[in-house]
Order: structure tokens, then sequence, then C-alpha cells
């Protein structure tokens, strides 16, 4: 069966490895026990975490272009039964997070999940770990301060519907409104009570879950956070009548140039909070990698010197962009948080979820689908803060995970009547008329949708490619030429093929040579923009970082990279890890970052990786304008696409569905 699956392209190189070498270890294995192995590590490389097999059972088999191959997989009955009997399989019951069983190959669970042992081990270590979190104690408070602080920085208390309904008016109760499901949502009252909430349910509980689209405040919100753990650390030494050590925050970030973008929010913040100047002073603005802050390790049975036995020095930590981190690296991450420290995760559900394994922050929030607060939690609230925030028709029977989400919805960035708002509250909504009549009506300038498959549309997209990279070409300091690119970026949804970023690259940097703005002489050369691939922790360049080879006033040419706090450090192009041109970038490449216009060129037929949280991701790139260029149809079936990742983390913290 292999060598079929193999030759059709339903499997890969490597999973046909792994399926051979299983067939060594035990061998007379059954062929669907082997192809349930290879197609578990397949499906790995889309992203998911495990192989949902109610999802193939009984199908036909199909190869890589979509024609049946005259065979189907089992049925379910029949496939799970004959899993359980292998050898190479450890069944175990997936209701609640357990220990390690005895390690085997695959893990089978009692919903029909089968995994590699590596990514079920992931997720329980990461479910215990959340788990963990909403069960401890909560943390001793100076309530009166922290009330005058809420007040001070956020405004008056949350005053919520009673538990029972009774009031007229406010907010709906049945969990819905025009921004979303009601948790936390800051659509149906004051624009900063969503904020508010937010700072509440950080300074009471262990962790706190944040989302929210661009412009929602995320990061003023915890700047504002991180100052009240300041001042009730300073109550609370002043208290003893002796100094303690500083409070430790850690702010971190999947990649380094989200890490940048976090510390370039957090200063500007920072300068406008209204506090003490040194506990203003005291608030961190330098973030880092969570890759450098765990510290990679070498020949090591743990990859990072920080784990649950070494844990990370610190009593706060924030980690924004959260949706871009993987299963395996927010396991390693939360076991590394101090069980006594909080954990702040910021993100946007919404948003493309990490190129590795795991959909983490959409698994944390339930993919938006939230029952409410619990009555617990708005008691605790309402005697400690005074807030009483929303709750649903029929809340949670108790605490749980739930109780530490907020969702922002109100944008500061874009009003009601901006383009990009309304194109990215329909695409979130998986509204595929309302997005289409978005793009097309002139009443909203900031967005429009381009025909595509025409040689002259491509040269029409080229072209307003070199107009918009005119000021980039003929800036003068390296730090003048990366504003300038930063302002603008075409954005694909592949790296190959006619529609791919490749190609595009090349043909702009065609335009751009006829246009006498470049002369790519090699493969470096002045003028080249490159984005950083690969992590070099000796070099201090990260994944996302984005550099300009330009030649020093000798004729060297170097490769020049500008830090949040404006200094320039040069390189030489040989000594760069891996990197890439970057006049066009995937969707994916482009998280953590925003440019005032962006250019999303689709492909002419449909894609698996075209979904609506690709289409979102690219449109809230954008601070100024959007041009899609794409298909009606390819549009329609996009947005009607939802990226969903097998997952077994949802049921763990949230209970079965």
């Amino acid at each position: 069966m292999i060598p079929e699956l193999r030759k059709a392209g339903v499997i890969g190189s490597m999973d046909d490895h792994f399926a051979r070498v299983l067939a060594r270890l035990v061998p007379q294995t059954c062929d669907e026990v082997l192809g349930a192995a290879a197609l578990v590590s397949h499906v790995a490389e889309s992203g998911h975490v495990c192989l949902a097999l109610a999802d193939h059972a009984g199908q036909a088999i199909r190869d890589a272009e979509g024609h049946p191959m005259g065979q189907r997989w089992p049925r379910l009955d029949a496939w799970t039964a004959v899993l359980a009997q292998s050898d190479l399989v450890t069944t175990i019951d997936h209701a609640t997070p357990g220990r390690a069983p005895t390690p085997r190959p695959l893990v089978l669970d009692s919903q029909g999940r089968l995994y590699l042992y590596r990514f079920w081990l992931y997720e329980q270590r990461l479910a215990r770990g959340l788990l963990a979190r909403l069960e401890a104690a909560p943390p001793d408070l100076d309530a009166p301060l922290l009330r005058d602080g809420l007040l001070r920085l956020f405004g008056p208390p949350l005053g919520g519907p009673p538990l029972d309904g009774s009031s007229p008016g406010g907010p709906p109760l049945d969990g819905s409104s025009p921004g979303g499901p009601l948790l936390g949502d800051s659509s149906p009252g004051a624009p900063g009570d969503g904020q508010r909430l937010a700072a509440v349910l950080a300074l009471t509980r262990r962790l706190c879950v944040i989302t929210g689209g661009p412009g929602t405040g995320k990061t003023s919100t915890v700047v504002k956070i991180l100052a009240l753990l300041l001042e009730q650390a300073r109550a609370r030494d002043q208290g003893l009548g002796a100094p303690r050590r500083p409070l430790d925050l850690t702010l971190l970030a999947p990649t380094g140039k989200a890490a940048a973008r976090l510390s370039a929010s957090i200063q500007e913040a920072r300068s406008r909070l209204d506090c003490a100047p040194d506990l203003r002073d005291a608030i961190p603005d330098k973030a880092m990698t969570i890759h450098r802050r765990l510290g990679t390790r070498r020949s090591s049975s743990s990859p990072f010197w920080h784990d649950a036995r070494n844990p990370i020095p610190t009593d706060a930590v924030v980690v924004d962009e959260a949706s871009m981190v993987d299963l395996a690296l927010m396991s390693h991450l939360v076991a590394a948080v101090p069980p006594d420290a909080r954990l702040i995760l910021m993100g946007d559900r919404e948003q493309l979820a990490s190129v590795a394994p795991g959909s983490v922050l959409a698994d944390i929030c339930n993919a938006g689908d939230t029952p409410g607060y619990s009555r617990a939690l708005v008691d605790d609230l309402s005697r400690d803060t005074g807030d009483r925030p929303p709750v649903a028709r029929k809340p949670p029977a108790g605490p749980g995970i739930w109780d530490s989400i907020v969702h922002l919805t109100h944008s500061f960035r874009f009003d009601a009547h901006s383009g990009i708002g309304v194109l990215a509250r329909a695409l979130s909504a998986g509204d595929a008329e309302a997005a289409l009549a978005v793009l097309e009506d002139d009443r909203h300038p900031d967005v429009r949708r381009v025909d595509t498959g025409t040689a002259a549309s491509r040269d029409a997209l080229v072209d307003t490619a070199v107009a918009e990279y005119r000021p980039f070409a003929t800036a003068g300091t390296p730090a003048e030429r990366l504003e300038a690119l930063s302002r603008f970026r075409v954005l694909g949804a592949h790296r190959t093929g006619p529609s791919g970023v490749e190609l595009m690259n090349v043909a702009i940097t065609e335009g751009l040579r006829r246009a006498g703005l470049v002369t790519p002489d090699g493969r470096w050369y002045p003028g080249r923009p490159i984005l950083i691939t690969a992590n070099s922790y000796p070099l201090g360049l990260f994944n996302g970082d984005v550099g300009v080879l330009l030649p020093t006033p000798e004729g060297t040419l170097r490769a020049h990279f500008v830090d949040p706090d404006g200094q320039t450090r040069t390189f030489a192009p040989a000594r760069l890890p891996a990197h890439e041109t970057v006049f066009a970038m995937t969707v994916h490449k482009s998280q953590g970052s925003e440019f005032d216009d962006v250019v999303l060129l689709l492909p002419d037929r449909p894609s698996r990786v075209l979904t609506r949280e690709l289409l979102y991701t690219a449109a809230t790139r954008a601070r100024r304008s959007v041009t899609i260029h794409g298909a009606p149809d390819i549009l329609r079936e996009a947005i009607r696409t939802r990226a969903a990742r097998a997952s077994g983390l949802r049921d763990l913290v949230w209970g079965p569905a």
C-alpha cells in the first residue's frame, strides 16, 4: 500500500520512510496501520497536530491531483480496532490530560485521533500547564490600590447586567453581539470596557488571554497592566519595610520582527502612560524572541535551558503574536514559566496559525465560540474590583479557561466607515458576499479588487510595485531605505508557482532594473531588500528581520539592519543566515508586520492554503489601503474555507464539545 500512496503523491518521501521504519520495528504490521502512520506523518506538514480518522475513514483515496485511486481508507470502527491492537500504538482516554504512557510511535485517543507520540506529549504538557494556572491560588493584591489604579488608567468599573438578566437594556444576554460572541467584547459598551476587563483578569489570575484585531489596543492595555503590577509590587515592598528584588517582567514574541514591533509599541504606549515617572521607567521596553529567552541547547535531551526544572526567573511573561506560536514551542514556554508567575498571551485569534503544527491560540479561545463568564468569576470581581462583566443567559456552571479570555473588538485604528475595517469583519464572519461588496464599493476607496489572469494585469501589478518602491530605491541612509520599504508590500498566498512570491520578486526586480533603480548583478547587489528566514543567535539576526544591501563609503557591499532604537548594524552578506529577497513575501511571513499599503496576489485556481484566515491576515497587515488581485470565485471559495487544524487541545482545556 505504501509504495502506491507514495507514487500517487498521497504521502511524501519522509512519510514513506517513517512507515518503512515502523515496518522494520514490528514486522508483519498490516497495511491499515502503516497507511495511518504515513498519513499522520503527512498531515503534520499541513499543520495538523493529529490525524482525525473520521475525516478519512471510508473515503476514497485520492492522488495528488484529487483523482480517485480505486481504493478506500478503512471504515472507522475497523480502522480504530486494528490500530488499537497494534504494538506500534498506545491507546489512551483523551478526556483529561494524563501522564505519558509507555512510549510508542503512535498514540490513539478515545475520540479517534491518531498522534505521533511527540505531538501527543506536547499537547498533554501544554494542557496540564494551562489548567494548573487556572487552578492556582489567586495572587495577593492590595484591593484598594488596584481599584484606584484601574479607575485612573481605564475608567469606572464595568457595570454588566445582573446574572439573572433582569436589567433592561445593556448588552445582549445570549452571548451575541454585532462584533461576535460576548466574551469581554468591548463593542456593546464603552470602547475601553474590554481593556479594563483584560487588566482586571490579568491582575487577579495567573493566566490571561487578550485577543483582538489590529488597533484594538492590546499593547496599550498590556502596558497599563505592567504599570499596575509594578504599583502592587511597590506597595508590597513598602508594607514589608524593606526593598525586595525588582519585579521581573518579560516581553516575548515568536520572531525577531515581532519582537522589534512589540518593543517599539511598548515604548510609544509607555510614554503616554498616566503613572508615577519611576514606575513608567521601570516598565521594560525590550522584547526578545521566545527561543532566545528559553535559551537553545545543542547535544542535549532538552532543546532549551529553561524548562519546568529550571524555570525562567520572572514574575510575569507577556507573549505577543501568540497566534504564530506552534504547539511544541508553546508547550516548552508554558513549562518554563514559574507556577507563581503571570502568563499573558496576546494575539489575534482570527489570524493564520503557526507554520509548524498547532493552532494554539484558536484552540485556547475555542475558535471564538464562547459561553460567557462564570457566576463565580463575576461575583469575585464584583467584590474585589467593582466590575461585573457581561455574561450569557446560561453562563458556565463553574470556573474554567473561559474566565481568562478577553476579546477586544473596538478598533481605535479603523472607524465604522473604514473599508479595511468593514472588510476585516466580513472576512472574520466568513461573509463572502459582504466582502466582495465592500471591495467593489466606491465609498470605500481604501479597499478594492482587481481581476487577474492576464499579462496586462500582471504588468500593472509590477508597475504599481515599481512606483511604490521608488522611494525605497532612491532613499539615502539605510534607515531611510528601510523606513520607505516598510510602507508597501506585495503579499502572496504561495511561495512557488505562477502566482508565487518567488516569481513576483523576480518580476519586480526586473521592473526596477528597467526603471534604472537597481542593477541586479549576481546574488548580492546594492538595493536588494532581504528577509532573514532563520535565527542566528551569534549574529543577533532572527527570522523575520528585514535589511538592505548597500555599499559602505569605501565601496564594500554590506547588509544593513536597523534596531528599534535606531542603531544600524552591518554584516558581510556571506555571513548572513538563510535569507531571501522581500519585494514580495508570503502572507505567512508577513505576520507580525504592518505596512501602509498592501497588494495581495491570489492564484487563478483554488488552493488548500486559500482560507478566510489567510485573507484576513493579509488585509489586516495594512494601515491605509488593501488591493486584492483575484477573481471573485476564488475569493468566495477562500472566504468560505476555514483553516481548521486537527487537534485535541481545545477538548483538553474546554472539555468535550
